[in-house]
């Protein structure tokens, strides 16, 4: 039980036995005492005038007194106006470190039989160009989000839906017809995705040029667009592969699975994965079987032109295109499609969309339809919707080939942060291994710490330097705490100074001590926020706090040279607390923390 859930308590049975007037514990407010008051937990007292018919100081000194006389845990109270500080003695946060170090899935939960399953899709890729900052951002958003649903008790399956099929790889698919001369990454040296990711640039290139000329011929630009012959031809082969010509389903299948290994490298780098994958190719047909269904159930209705819609004017939204006039798929047809088949292969209680927040209509829309179409979950799906990440220099363009490539970032990030842990020392002693695998854990905590460390809906500007500091609101200085501690573990284990499973609940404690060990406890109450609130950033600016207030108390008081053998050992407990809290919170979002630095 939380101090925070157990003053709730007292304080209810205080007002009853003082006024006679039963409250809820939800009716307590609380509140962590300011630093520059005295006490542990602030009670608002105004709720409880009416009941007391007395002035909120009055009321106050009421139940302070009440709860000292009463309540073994309360040592002292104050009350500063209409607000009620209570100390809580040094005994009840003795006994509640060592309840968290005793508990090795202190802050976790774990799934039952009866457990929601939650299916949650992040990644989504396109197959003509390789991952980039904006899928970095996506992946490590839908990983977290995963862990964090999982340490709250739940079933979860993470998935990925790869947009292989449509007019953007027949985009790449031409051009590499057209210019490639049969190159291949073998022959190129270039990774499979980095390579078809080329074509899709040369595509717009050629088709840039193809309408600039009919524009200087007299056509008006809008008609340019349509009429350029790159863009006839992508069509047609889009035509033709939805037709299922066998030349260019060959080449179609040749060039994904090029990008398929150059995406699981990445995805590797980054140190996420997937429970299942689900292709376009094989679910926009069900998606057409299913909107055919509710043509024939009068869900959806049918235009002249053959063309399927579903009017949504009674949501206050508008009217849907669902199949076009010429039978093809929307983006729309291949989601239904998509949760048909996984609805079909899973019992999922909730549907979970890790999509930039550009697509909120999509959702929104997407959401109805699925309920219309019989689909238990749609009401009641996640769209998580997240702001774009740039640059310091701005914005990014797949088709002129300027987006940030993920496999670039990673390997600078692993770079950069190796010369700066050398030129810091914080890789003395180490092997070279030993070395590489820090500044690998370093350079990725930097990248995914910064980038999770600011609420997902917001918009958001990844930099690099910023990133890679051993100061401030940083992966590496989280990490390098970690490793100090660690270090002092060693060193108290070399000295034969072990942590007893008790500690003597009769010591005092120093504000310090005190502020880590409440700090701790609240580490379930943060993972259960982040959960509700679809938030990875809960968690890591709750560790940085952590880290702060634990470098403030490592600063101020020696642990290991500490003449008093049962502080030491409280010393000892909260820093092992600590790193244990560092590495459970990194570990929900992805990172991995070193034993050494």
């Amino acid at each position: 039980m939380s101090i925070e859930i157990k003053i709730s308590e007292i304080v209810a049975n205080a007002i009853d036995k003082l006024y006679g007037n039963t409250i809820s514990i939800e009716q307590v407010q609380l509140q962590k005492t300011k630093k520059e008051f005295v006490g542990d937990i602030t009670v608002v007292i105004f709720p409880f005038v009416k009941a007391s018919r007395k002035s909120p100081e009055q009321t106050g000194q009421e139940i302070g007194a009440y709860l000292q006389e009463h309540e073994p845990i309360i040592e002292n109270f104050n009350v500063i106006k209409g607000f009620l500080n209570v100390t809580v003695n040094a005994a009840y946060w003795l006994q509640l470190l060592s309840d968290m170090y005793a508990d090795a899935s202190f802050g976790e939960l774990e799934a039952t039989e009866k457990s929601p399953l939650v299916m949650i899709e992040y990644s989504s890729p396109n197959t003509n160009k390789p991952l980039h900052l904006g899928h970095i951002r996506n992946n490590l958003l839908g990983f977290s989000l995963g862990e964090i649903l999982k340490a709250n008790g739940n079933k979860v399956v993470k998935t990925n839906i790869v947009n292989d099929r449509g007019i953007h790889i027949c985009k790449s698919m031409l051009a590499w017809q057209k210019f490639g001369e049969g190159e291949t990454p073998e022959s190129s040296g270039l990774k499979g995705d980095h390579l078809v990711g080329k074509y899709y640039v040369i595509f717009d290139q050629q088709y840039k040029q193809q309408m600039a000329l009919l524009v200087a011929k007299g056509m008006l630009e809008d008609d340019a667009k349509k009429q350029a012959p790159l863009m006839l031809e992508a069509q047609e082969m889009l035509r033709q592969w939805e037709a299922g010509d066998v030349k260019v389903q060959a080449l179609w299948k040749k060039m994904n699975e090029w990008v398929y290994a150059g995406f699981d490298v990445t995805y590797k780098k980054l140190g996420v994965d997937f429970d299942c994958i689900y292709y376009e190719s094989e679910t926009y047909l069900l998606g057409k079987e299913k909107v055919m269904e509710g043509l024939s159930n009068n869900v959806l209705y049918q235009r002249p032109d053959g063309s399927v819609w579903i009017d949504l004017t009674s949501e206050g939204l508008d009217e849907k295109l669902l199949l076009r006039a010429d039978g093809t798929s929307v983006y729309m047809t291949q989601d239904i499609g998509t949760a048909k088949i996984r609805y079909d292969n899973y019992p999922i209680d909730k549907m979970v969309y890790v999509v930039g927040n550009e697509q909120n209509y999509h959702f929104q829309v997407l959401s109805i339809v699925l309920d219309k179409l019989g689909f238990s979950w749609g009401k009641d799906l996640v769209h998580f919707s997240y702001g774009m990440v740039e640059l310091p220099e701005g914005k990014m363009k797949s088709r002129e080939g300027t987006v940030v490539d993920a496999d670039d970032l990673v390997a600078d990030m692993i770079a950069t942060a190796k010369e700066t842990s050398q030129e810091l020392g914080k890789l003395d002693g180490c092997t070279p291994e030993e070395a590489d695998n820090i500044a690998r854990m370093v350079g990725l905590g930097a990248l995914k710490y910064f980038i999770l460390k600011v609420d997902p809906r917001k918009n958001m500007t990844f930099n690099p330097k910023e990133s890679i500091d051993f100061n401030g609101n940083t992966g590496p200085f989280i990490q390098y705490t970690h490793a100090r501690i660690k270090s002092v573990l060693r060193k108290a284990q070399e000295q034969g100074i072990s942590i007893p499973e008790m500690i003597e609940s009769s010591l005092s404690l120093n504000d310090k001590e005190k502020n880590l060990i409440q700090l701790l406890a609240d580490y379930p109450a943060v993972v259960q926020q982040a959960a509700l609130e679809y938030s990875p950033s809960v968690i890591a600016n709750y560790i940085y706090e952590l880290v702060k207030e634990y470098n403030q108390f490592y600063h101020d008081y020696s642990i290991l040279k500490e003449e008093n053998m049962a502080i030491r050992a409280i010393r000892l407990m909260i820093s092992w607390q600590v790193a244990a809290v560092i590495r459970k919170g990194f570990g929900l979002l992805g990172i991995e923390v070193p034993e050494r630095m």
